[in-house]
């Protein structure tokens, strides 16, 4: 049983779809004025594991997420650099499914655009005007009349006496209330422009999101979601004019889900405050995999402050896990190759209870836990808890089976192939061990010939307690991307 919080209720329900054993989702997209940064990814982050959750327990996924490719931003922005909105917007698309495709965040199964679904959205505003929702002034602009929609508001529980102009919102005296928003704007010199009923010209921002989402999910859906700055007033006009044009209150998204902002310095990223990271710049200093587990790690509804020395400890995170990884690929080859019941075992240390049964043991409870954590609100901070306590219990069997400290049974191989698989199908939906380089590539005879020879060199220096040149071959290799561990076996290499 799954409970999702809904900003439209403002407490936890439980779901019901609409189609037995499907879910449709519709996520708000970037507008593609410039590069993504972090904090515009979360969303993305965020439903890319609640579809892998659905999806993992049996639900036919439908996942739709536009691209904003007309709007008043993309057009100043190719005026700034001397391009056309398409030139601009087509960039920024590219560099968006780069960084997505770092953040292992897997496509969509449409991704339109504006520019695409015109005649969806030119019909939608037809309908609005025809049953007195919207009006059209003499310049050519239409706009909503939120006046005519008693139920404005509900959404973000704004009264509507009490609204003032919000983001994106031209305060225009020409208007019958202050609040009523552009769902078509009259045609300028210079600009992208498409024919319509009501003149020359080219959509607002709301409309977009609302003819799209119906036009690819029907007039009902299950989930529609983004960043909670959304909420008004992007989703709150979204509801009105969508459940207007389809005459019926209960129409349209039947969960509303929202993640909290990105802040940097405690206050929230954005790009008007100039207080943001690009994707592209952050890739170049962390691996996608760490920034998502990053992303991950706090409850998607809370606020997330964003710095380095976070992403560091996240790193470290991330490596602990990640060796567990290395461990269980490490046992499936010795039990592929026969080595894992062969190898010998210190007599004077063997344990005689099967570890590897209490192992897999622990492993099936933390995967029940897991998914307790999932069905309540998709909470990946507390479902990440769970796979680093089963990581932690990983690494001491592998080192105690490495000291010789148990003898494997016949049946623990079974236990332990058990393990890994309970361990990757957590890692398959948080989307982690999914973009790891190929070790094979560093991992020849000569590069382990090399990195024992600069070990042992370390290893001299610190019998000699030259700790400054211990430590200056320990840094030089970490910056070269090469971490040396501590074992009970000796000093170990690995990639960052």
């Amino acid at each position: 049983m799954i409970q999702v919080y809904n900003t439209m209720t403002k407490r936890k329900e439980i779901f019901k779809p609409l189609k037995k054993g499907e879910v449709s989702i519709y996520c708000c997209g970037i507008t593609t004025n410039k590069a993504i940064h972090i904090g515009n990814a979360r969303p993305f982050v965020v439903w890319d594991v609640i579809r892998r959750y659905f999806a993992k327990i049996g639900y036919k996924v439908h996942y739709i997420q536009n691209f904003t490719d007309v709007d008043d931003k993309i057009i100043t922005a190719a005026k700034i650099e001397n391009s056309t909105w398409k030139e601009v917007s087509t960039k920024n698309i590219d560099i968006y499914f780069k960084s997505m495709d770092a953040l292992n965040v897997r496509r969509a199964d449409v991704y339109p655009k504006v520019s695409e679904t015109m005649d969806e959205i030119i019909s939608m505003i037809d309908t609005l005007m025809k049953k007195g929702y919207a009006y059209r002034l003499d310049n050519g602009d239409v706009y909503y009349s939120v006046e005519k929609n008693p139920s404005y508001g509900k959404l973000s529980g704004r009264k509507l006496e009490e609204m003032q102009a919000g983001a994106r919102i031209e305060v225009d005296g020409r208007k019958n209330h202050p609040m009523d928003f552009a769902l078509w704007k009259a045609a300028k010199e210079g600009e992208p422009a498409w024919d319509s009923p009501f003149g020359k010209g080219r959509p607002g921002w709301h409309i977009e999101c609302s003819a799209m989402s119906l036009k690819y999910l029907g007039e009902k859906f299950d989930f529609h979601g983004g960043g909670a700055d959304l909420i008004f007033p992007h989703h709150e006009n979204e509801i009105a004019q969508s459940q207007c044009a389809i005459g019926d209150e209960n129409s349209f998204a039947q969960y509303w889900v929202h993640n909290g902002f990105l802040t940097t310095d405690n206050q929230k990223m954005s790009s008007s405050a100039g207080n943001f990271f690009t994707v592209e710049d952050i890739l170049k200093k962390f691996p996608g995999e760490i920034v998502r587990l990053f992303l991950l790690q706090t409850h998607y509804r809370s606020p997330l402050d964003f710095a380095d020395t976070l992403m560091e400890n996240t790193r470290t995170a991330y490596n602990r896990l990640k060796t567990s990884y290395e461990y269980l690929n490490d046992l499936a080859k010795k039990i592929e190759n026969g080595t894992f019941v062969k190898g010998k075992s210190d007599k004077s240390k063997m344990i005689t209870v099967s570890q590897a049964g209490g192992l897999v043991e622990l492993a099936e409870r933390l995967m029940s836990s897991f998914e307790d954590a999932m069905n309540d609100d998709f909470n990946t901070a507390l479902a990440i808890s769970y796979m680093f306590e089963l990581s932690r219990d990983i690494n001491t069997y592998y080192n105690d089976f490495l000291a010789g400290k148990i003898a494997p049974r016949g049946t623990d191989a079974f236990m332990i192939m058990r393990v890994r698989e309970v361990f990757m199908d957590m890692a398959s939906i948080i989307g982690i061990f999914e973009n790891i380089p190929n070790e094979k590539a560093v991992d020849s005879e000569l590069v382990n010939k090399l990195m024992n020879i600069i070990i042992s060199i370390r290893q001299d220096a610190r019998s000699a307690k030259n700790w400054a040149v211990a430590d200056k071959i320990r840094d030089e290799l970490k910056a070269a991307g090469i971490i040396l561990e501590d074992t009970p076996q000796g000093v170990k290499w690995k990639n960052a």
